[in-house]
């Protein structure tokens, strides 16, 4: 994996007859060092229709200056990105584009703009010498390489804290740099700025055209729909870079995206039509699928660390945590494997271009064009109402094997009740909102005996290597027993659980 590092900058305008105001008189800094001028000459590298650009991706190859060699760049919140960067090479590192892969998918990359600098640079210092921050005087020359010809130039200034800095200073910074008559650059990075600088005027104007048309109308239920589809879909695209870095929770919240996109699109199929969608539909099941692999053995692994260490040391007898451990090492290494090929292989790049082809020509049914307070209130009572039969049918049966099922098939209906609501929640309000948190406490609650009904079988399973290696099974027992006793618990509290969560008032606000 590439190095990575976080990147925390302000970017200021200037002309070539700024000067810096005498920095020393901030707060915490006791020097300014000049540390001279370098030359960096950088190439820009995007797809042909921008899509890095799009995402506010930046991916660079660089010669000159003290880190030359390959960049890219995401963005983390507003003057704040992660920075990954290989040596200098003829071709893109096959690390950086694993991480491109979900934007780029079969596109090629080509160069876009070639941006030449002069950086002017001076290190803020403290009392001990260390590195504070770096402020340079930029002065940057642009040529467009892809999409245009143009060219242009600029000076700007650019301050840079040093790493585990305190963001404060940058404040600080910004204070004596405002005083002296320097403001913050209205353009988030230079190749946002090379761009706009340098795109043919019919971009330019195509772009303020948009702009001044802007949406006629208020939004109808269609367009509240595709708005939560599209969200999902964005989601999926920027959560791959962190699943393929192993990221703690990414691979849960891509599948929560996945999950949330698939019920959207069965629920609201009275707005698009099934034909297009369901194919769709199947191959989202089969991504969720591929990624609950890695994702529940997350789940399962921090289930069974967490009950062995509820319990008192007299009661766990025998190598219980060295097995344990490797167990869980070998079933996580398969399965985080596998997740990365999946994310490799052309069958996930086909969907995520389903996606966009869906969300450019969307096959809009009558209903869509519909008020969203008309359309998606039947929506959402119709998954609650599935919901409640499972409920009802889980609550008939006898505790075992059959009832075990019935709750999972009821947890399954109620995510897609909550989804359901969710997704209408920007038309609907605080109706939509209150049931989603309704739906989502029947959720938790199924889905924490379902996780007991997984670790039992997890447990059984060690309990027979363990016998089998001539080991004390008695401690997995008793964390047998321990889950059989919690999905009990469970079991119980789930009448009262449905009779909250199923509030007349709730199913009158939506019908109203």
């Amino acid at each position: 994996m590439a190095d990575s590092k976080r990147e925390i900058e302000r970017k200021y305008e200037a002309t070539a007859e700024t000067r810096l105001p005498d920095l020393s008189r901030v707060a915490g800094v006791s020097a300014v060092a000049h540390r001279g001028v370098s030359e960096l000459d950088a190439v820009y590298y995007d797809t042909e229709d921008l899509r890095l650009m799009a995402g506010s991706l930046t991916l660079r190859r660089r010669t000159g200056g003290s880190d030359a060699g390959w960049h890219l760049k995401f963005p983390v919140a507003s003057g704040i990105r992660d920075e990954f960067r290989e040596p200098l090479s003829d071709t893109l590192p096959r690390s950086l584009a694993g991480l491109l892969r979900s934007r780029v998918r079969m596109s090629e990359l080509v160069p876009v703009v070639r941006l030449r600098t002069a950086r002017d640079v001076h290190h803020l210092l403290d009392a001990e010498g260390a590195l504070l921050a770096e402020v340079s005087i930029d002065t940057a020359r642009a040529e467009r390489l892809t999409g245009g010809s143009g060219t242009a130039a600029w000076t700007e200034i650019e301050v840079e804290l040093a790493d585990d800095g305190d963001p404060a200073l940058l404040d600080a910074v910004e204070s004596r740099l405002r005083k002296a008559g320097v403001h913050p650059s209205a353009s988030p990075s230079k190749l946002a700025r090379a761009l706009a600088e340098t795109a043919p005027e019919r971009e330019r104007k195509r772009k303020r055209d948009k702009g001044a048309r802007g949406k006629a109308g208020q939004p109808t239920a269609g367009d509240h729909v595709l708005a939560y589809i599209r969200h999902q879909s964005e989601a999926i695209v920027d959560l791959d870079p962190a699943v393929r870095r192993d990221l703690p929770d990414s691979v849960h919240q891509m599948r929560v995206a996945t999950r949330r996109l698939r019920s959207a699109l069965r629920t609201y199929r009275k707005i698009l039509d099934r034909s297009v969608t369901d194919p769709v539909g199947d191959e989202l099941k089969w991504l969720a699928a591929e990624l609950g692999i890695d994702r529940d053995q997350e789940v399962l692994d921090a289930r069974l660390r967490s009950g062995l260490a509820d319990l008192p040391r007299t009661l766990v007898l025998g190598p219980v945590r060295s097995r344990l451990r490797i167990w869980s090492v070998a079933r996580r290494g398969g399965s985080r494997r596998r997740t990365v090929a999946v994310l490799d292989g052309k069958r996930y790049l086909a969907l995520l271009e389903s996606l966009d082809a869906l969300l450019a020509a969307p096959p809009l049914l009558p209903a869509a064009s519909h008020a969203p307070e008309q359309a998606l209130p039947r929506a959402v009572l119709k998954e609650y109402e599935r919901l409640a039969t499972r409920v009802g049918h889980a609550l008939e049966l006898r505790s075992g094997h059959d009832r075990d099922l019935a709750m999972h098939d009821a947890r399954k209906a109620a995510k897609r009740a909550r989804y359901a609501a969710e997704a209408a929640r920007t038309a609907l309000g605080k109706p939509a909102e209150r049931i989603a948190e309704r739906m989502k406490t029947v959720q938790t609650l199924l889905g924490d005996h379902q996780d007991s009904v997984v670790a039992r079988d997890a447990l059984r399973a060690l309990a027979v290597q363990a016998h089998a290696a001539g080991e004390p099974a008695f401690t997995w027992g008793l964390l047998y027993g321990r889950e059989e006793a919690a999905a009990t618990a469970r079991e119980r509290e789930l009448p009262q659980v449905w009779e909250r969560a199923s509030q007349p008032r709730v199913r009158a606000a939506l019908e109203g």
